[in-house]
Protein backbone atom coordinates (compact mmCIF):
# COMPACT_ATOMS: atom_id res chain seq x y z
CA UNK A 1 0.00 0.00 0.00
CA UNK A 2 1.45 3.36 -0.97
CA UNK A 3 0.35 6.89 -0.32
CA UNK A 4 0.47 7.53 -4.06
CA UNK A 5 -2.09 4.78 -4.55
CA UNK A 6 -4.73 6.68 -2.58
CA UNK A 7 -7.92 6.38 -4.59
CA UNK A 8 -9.59 9.45 -6.07
CA UNK A 9 -12.88 8.34 -4.49
CA UNK A 10 -12.41 10.90 -1.72
CA UNK A 11 -11.83 13.63 -4.25
CA UNK A 12 -14.77 12.56 -6.42
CA UNK A 13 -17.17 12.46 -3.49
CA UNK A 14 -16.00 15.81 -2.28
CA UNK A 15 -16.09 17.46 -5.70
CA UNK A 16 -19.68 16.38 -6.19
CA UNK A 17 -20.88 17.69 -2.86
CA UNK A 18 -18.77 20.57 -1.63
CA UNK A 19 -19.92 24.13 -2.22
CA UNK A 20 -16.90 26.24 -3.02
CA UNK A 21 -17.76 29.61 -1.62
CA UNK A 22 -14.66 31.58 -2.42
CA UNK A 23 -11.01 31.37 -3.40
CA UNK A 24 -7.99 33.41 -2.43
CA UNK A 25 -4.87 34.41 -4.24
CA UNK A 26 -2.12 31.80 -4.40
CA UNK A 27 0.29 31.70 -1.50
CA UNK A 28 3.72 33.17 -1.87
CA UNK A 29 6.64 30.86 -2.46
CA UNK A 30 8.09 29.24 0.64
CA UNK A 31 11.54 30.61 -0.29
CA UNK A 32 13.04 32.92 0.66
CA UNK A 33 11.77 33.96 4.07
CA UNK A 34 13.16 36.86 6.11
CA UNK A 35 16.25 36.13 8.17
CA UNK A 36 15.94 35.62 11.92
CA UNK A 37 17.24 39.14 12.54
CA UNK A 38 14.92 40.67 9.97
CA UNK A 39 12.02 42.55 11.57
CA UNK A 40 9.89 41.15 8.74
CA UNK A 41 9.62 37.85 10.62
CA UNK A 42 6.06 37.69 11.90
CA UNK A 43 4.88 36.66 15.35
CA UNK A 44 2.70 33.94 13.80
CA UNK A 45 2.90 32.01 10.53
CA UNK A 46 -0.31 30.30 9.40
CA UNK A 47 0.21 27.40 6.97
CA UNK A 48 -3.12 26.21 5.54
CA UNK A 49 -4.10 23.65 2.87
CA UNK A 50 -7.38 24.13 1.00
CA UNK A 51 -9.94 21.46 0.09
CA UNK A 52 -10.54 19.59 -3.16
CA UNK A 53 -11.51 21.68 -6.16
CA UNK A 54 -10.91 25.07 -4.59
CA UNK A 55 -8.87 27.70 -6.46
CA UNK A 56 -5.28 28.24 -5.39
CA UNK A 57 -5.15 30.01 -2.05
CA UNK A 58 -6.55 29.22 1.37
CA UNK A 59 -10.05 28.15 0.31
CA UNK A 60 -13.27 29.35 1.92
CA UNK A 61 -12.63 27.69 5.29
CA UNK A 62 -9.01 28.84 5.32
CA UNK A 63 -9.95 32.42 4.48
CA UNK A 64 -12.50 32.55 7.30
CA UNK A 65 -10.07 30.93 9.73
CA UNK A 66 -7.27 33.36 8.85
CA UNK A 67 -9.60 36.36 9.25
CA UNK A 68 -10.89 35.17 12.62
CA UNK A 69 -7.40 34.37 13.88
CA UNK A 70 -6.03 37.74 12.76
CA UNK A 71 -8.83 39.59 14.57
CA UNK A 72 -8.19 37.65 17.77
CA UNK A 73 -4.42 38.22 17.68
CA UNK A 74 -4.82 41.97 18.10
CA UNK A 75 -1.46 43.68 17.60
CA UNK A 76 0.43 40.43 16.89
CA UNK A 77 1.64 40.13 13.30
CA UNK A 78 0.67 37.12 11.19
CA UNK A 79 1.95 35.81 7.87
CA UNK A 80 -0.34 33.52 5.87
CA UNK A 81 0.97 30.78 3.58
CA UNK A 82 -1.33 28.80 1.27
CA UNK A 83 0.02 25.29 0.73
CA UNK A 84 0.76 24.78 -2.95
CA UNK A 85 -0.65 21.56 -4.37
CA UNK A 86 -3.26 20.68 -7.01
CA UNK A 87 -6.16 19.88 -4.61
CA UNK A 88 -7.88 17.96 -7.40
CA UNK A 89 -9.72 14.66 -7.52
CA UNK A 90 -6.32 13.11 -8.29
CA UNK A 91 -5.92 12.60 -4.57
CA UNK A 92 -2.44 10.99 -4.71
CA UNK A 93 -1.12 14.43 -5.71
CA UNK A 94 -1.76 15.40 -2.09
CA UNK A 95 1.85 14.28 -1.66
CA UNK A 96 2.85 17.54 -3.35
CA UNK A 97 1.07 19.45 -0.58
CA UNK A 98 2.70 17.39 2.16
CA UNK A 99 6.15 18.14 0.78
CA UNK A 100 5.38 21.83 0.16
CA UNK A 101 4.01 22.42 3.67
CA UNK A 102 6.92 20.58 5.26
CA UNK A 103 9.44 22.61 3.26
CA UNK A 104 7.80 25.91 4.21
CA UNK A 105 7.66 24.97 7.89
CA UNK A 106 11.33 23.98 7.97
CA UNK A 107 12.33 27.18 6.16
CA UNK A 108 10.37 29.24 8.68
CA UNK A 109 12.05 27.47 11.59
CA UNK A 110 15.48 28.06 10.07
CA UNK A 111 14.98 31.70 9.09
CA UNK A 112 12.52 32.96 11.72
CA UNK A 113 13.08 30.75 14.78
CA UNK A 114 10.99 32.97 17.05
CA UNK A 115 7.94 32.77 14.81
CA UNK A 116 5.14 30.54 16.12
CA UNK A 117 3.71 28.30 13.41
CA UNK A 118 0.05 27.29 13.04
CA UNK A 119 -0.71 24.40 10.68
CA UNK A 120 -4.20 23.78 9.32
CA UNK A 121 -6.28 22.36 6.52
CA UNK A 122 -9.78 21.58 5.32
CA UNK A 123 -10.89 18.17 4.00
CA UNK A 124 -8.20 16.94 1.60
CA UNK A 125 -6.12 19.80 2.98
CA UNK A 126 -6.70 18.44 6.50
CA UNK A 127 -5.31 15.12 5.28
CA UNK A 128 -2.27 16.98 3.95
CA UNK A 129 -1.73 18.77 7.26
CA UNK A 130 -2.30 15.60 9.24
CA UNK A 131 0.27 13.62 7.26
CA UNK A 132 2.76 16.49 7.73
CA UNK A 133 2.67 15.88 11.49
CA UNK A 134 3.23 12.11 11.22
CA UNK A 135 6.38 10.91 12.92
CA UNK A 136 6.78 8.05 10.43
CA UNK A 137 6.04 7.67 6.75
CA UNK A 138 3.07 5.28 6.29
CA UNK A 139 4.16 1.73 5.39
CA UNK A 140 4.93 1.37 1.71
CA UNK A 141 4.80 5.12 1.05
CA UNK A 142 8.53 5.67 0.69
CA UNK A 143 8.25 5.39 -3.09
CA UNK A 144 5.43 7.94 -3.26
CA UNK A 145 7.71 10.96 -3.17
CA UNK A 146 7.18 11.90 0.47
CA UNK A 147 10.32 13.60 1.72
CA UNK A 148 10.00 12.06 5.16
CA UNK A 149 8.72 13.15 8.58
CA UNK A 150 9.64 16.53 9.99
CA UNK A 151 12.66 16.63 12.29
CA UNK A 152 11.52 16.20 15.92
CA UNK A 153 12.81 19.65 16.90
CA UNK A 154 10.42 21.32 14.44
CA UNK A 155 7.48 20.39 16.66
CA UNK A 156 8.67 22.90 19.25
CA UNK A 157 8.02 25.70 16.75
CA UNK A 158 4.51 24.53 15.78
CA UNK A 159 2.16 26.00 18.37
CA UNK A 160 -1.11 24.50 17.12
CA UNK A 161 -2.74 22.41 14.41
CA UNK A 162 -6.34 23.04 13.30
CA UNK A 163 -8.03 20.44 11.08
CA UNK A 164 -11.51 20.82 9.61
CA UNK A 165 -13.35 17.83 8.14
CA UNK A 166 -10.34 15.50 8.19
CA UNK A 167 -11.11 12.18 6.42
CA UNK A 168 -12.01 9.65 9.09
CA UNK A 169 -10.51 6.18 9.64
CA UNK A 170 -13.86 4.78 8.45
CA UNK A 171 -13.58 6.66 5.18
CA UNK A 172 -9.93 5.81 4.68
CA UNK A 173 -10.68 2.15 5.44
CA UNK A 174 -13.53 2.22 2.94
CA UNK A 175 -11.09 3.25 0.22
CA UNK A 176 -8.49 0.77 1.56
CA UNK A 177 -5.95 3.42 2.51
CA UNK A 178 -3.91 4.13 5.66
CA UNK A 179 -5.34 6.24 8.44
CA UNK A 180 -4.20 9.80 9.00
CA UNK A 181 -2.34 9.57 12.29
CA UNK A 182 -1.30 12.76 14.06
CA UNK A 183 2.26 12.51 15.35
CA UNK A 184 2.63 12.25 19.14
CA UNK A 185 4.54 15.54 19.34
CA UNK A 186 1.54 17.31 17.78
CA UNK A 187 -1.43 15.40 19.22
CA UNK A 188 -1.71 17.54 22.35
CA UNK A 189 -1.96 20.76 20.35
CA UNK A 190 -4.24 19.56 17.54
CA UNK A 191 -7.91 20.48 17.19
CA UNK A 192 -9.71 17.94 14.98
CA UNK A 193 -13.01 19.64 14.14
CA UNK A 194 -15.80 17.56 12.58
CA UNK A 195 -19.42 18.62 12.09
CA UNK A 196 -21.63 15.76 13.36
CA UNK A 197 -23.05 13.92 10.38
CA UNK A 198 -20.36 15.05 7.94
CA UNK A 199 -19.68 11.84 5.94
CA UNK A 200 -16.05 12.73 5.27
CA UNK A 201 -15.05 12.85 8.93
CA UNK A 202 -17.86 10.92 10.66
CA UNK A 203 -20.39 8.14 10.11
CA UNK A 204 -23.00 10.54 8.72
CA UNK A 205 -24.39 10.70 5.22
CA UNK A 206 -25.35 14.33 4.64
CA UNK A 207 -22.67 15.80 2.39
CA UNK A 208 -24.09 19.31 2.79
CA UNK A 209 -22.77 19.29 6.36
CA UNK A 210 -19.25 19.33 4.97
CA UNK A 211 -19.81 23.01 4.17
CA UNK A 212 -20.88 24.10 7.65
CA UNK A 213 -17.51 24.77 9.31
CA UNK A 214 -17.78 28.53 8.83
CA UNK A 215 -21.50 28.97 9.41
CA UNK A 216 -21.77 26.94 12.63
CA UNK A 217 -19.01 28.82 14.44
CA UNK A 218 -16.36 26.08 14.36
CA UNK A 219 -13.88 28.35 12.61
CA UNK A 220 -14.15 30.94 15.39
CA UNK A 221 -13.89 28.22 18.04
CA UNK A 222 -10.73 26.93 16.36
CA UNK A 223 -9.26 30.43 16.31
CA UNK A 224 -9.89 30.75 20.06
CA UNK A 225 -8.19 27.38 20.58
CA UNK A 226 -5.17 28.41 18.54
CA UNK A 227 -4.76 31.75 20.31
CA UNK A 228 -4.73 29.86 23.60
CA UNK A 229 -2.03 27.50 22.33
CA UNK A 230 -0.03 30.48 21.13
CA UNK A 231 -0.08 31.77 24.70
CA UNK A 232 -1.85 35.00 23.83
CA UNK A 233 -4.99 36.52 25.25
CA UNK A 234 -7.83 36.86 22.78
CA UNK A 235 -7.94 40.48 21.69
CA UNK A 236 -11.09 42.38 22.61
CA UNK A 237 -12.67 43.99 19.56
CA UNK A 238 -12.93 47.79 19.77
CA UNK A 239 -16.35 49.19 20.70
CA UNK A 240 -18.47 50.46 17.84
CA UNK A 241 -18.19 54.19 17.14
CA UNK A 242 -20.89 56.34 18.75
CA UNK A 243 -23.87 57.23 16.64
CA UNK A 244 -23.81 60.68 15.06
CA UNK A 245 -25.41 63.27 17.35
CA UNK A 246 -28.53 64.91 15.92
CA UNK A 247 -28.07 68.39 14.52
CA UNK A 248 -29.32 71.10 16.89
CA UNK A 249 -30.50 74.61 15.95
CA UNK A 250 -28.18 77.47 16.88
CA UNK A 251 -28.78 78.93 20.35
CA UNK A 252 -31.10 81.97 20.46
CA UNK A 253 -29.71 85.47 21.17
CA UNK A 254 -29.19 86.26 24.82
CA UNK A 255 -31.98 88.90 24.96
CA UNK A 256 -34.52 86.93 22.93
CA UNK A 257 -37.39 85.20 24.72
CA UNK A 258 -37.12 81.42 24.78
CA UNK A 259 -38.84 79.72 21.83
CA UNK A 260 -42.08 77.90 22.60
CA UNK A 261 -41.85 74.18 23.15
CA UNK A 262 -42.85 72.07 20.11
CA UNK A 263 -46.61 71.66 19.84
CA UNK A 264 -47.16 73.78 22.98
CA UNK A 265 -50.33 75.92 23.06
CA UNK A 266 -49.70 79.61 22.63
CA UNK A 267 -50.67 81.78 25.64
CA UNK A 268 -54.08 83.55 25.30
CA UNK A 269 -54.05 87.08 23.92
CA UNK A 270 -54.62 89.84 26.52
CA UNK A 271 -58.25 91.23 26.60
CA UNK A 272 -59.00 94.34 24.57
CA UNK A 273 -59.13 97.56 26.66
CA UNK A 274 -62.68 98.64 27.75
CA UNK A 275 -64.07 101.82 26.10
CA UNK A 276 -63.61 105.01 28.11
CA UNK A 277 -66.83 106.15 29.96
CA UNK A 278 -68.77 109.11 28.50
CA UNK A 279 -68.21 112.42 30.36
CA UNK A 280 -70.93 113.28 32.95
CA UNK A 281 -73.25 116.26 32.07
CA UNK A 282 -72.28 119.56 33.70
CA UNK A 283 -75.13 121.16 35.80
CA UNK A 284 -76.00 124.84 35.34
CA UNK A 285 -74.80 127.11 38.14
CA UNK A 286 -77.40 127.85 40.87
CA UNK A 287 -77.91 131.66 41.32
CA UNK A 288 -77.17 133.15 44.66
CA UNK A 289 -80.07 134.15 46.85
CA UNK A 290 -81.46 137.63 45.99
CA UNK A 291 -79.74 137.63 42.62
CA UNK A 292 -81.94 138.53 39.65
CA UNK A 293 -82.92 135.61 37.47
CA UNK A 294 -81.45 135.59 34.00
CA UNK A 295 -83.74 136.95 31.32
Amino acid sequence: MTLRSLTPVLGVAAALTWSLVSGAAPGASAEPLPSASNPGCSDVDLVFARGTGEPAGLGFVGDAFADSLRNKLGNKSMNVYAVQYPATIDFPRAVDGINDAAAHIQATVANCPKTKIVLGGFSQGAAVAGFVTADVVPPGAADSGVTGPLPPTVADHVAAVALFGKPSPRFMSFVNQPDIVIGPKYAGKTLDSCVPGDPICSDGGDFSLHNQYVGDGRVDQAADYVVGKLGYAVATPPPPPPADAPLLPPPPPVDAPPPPAPDAALPPAPPAPAPAPAPAPVAAPVPAPGAPLPA
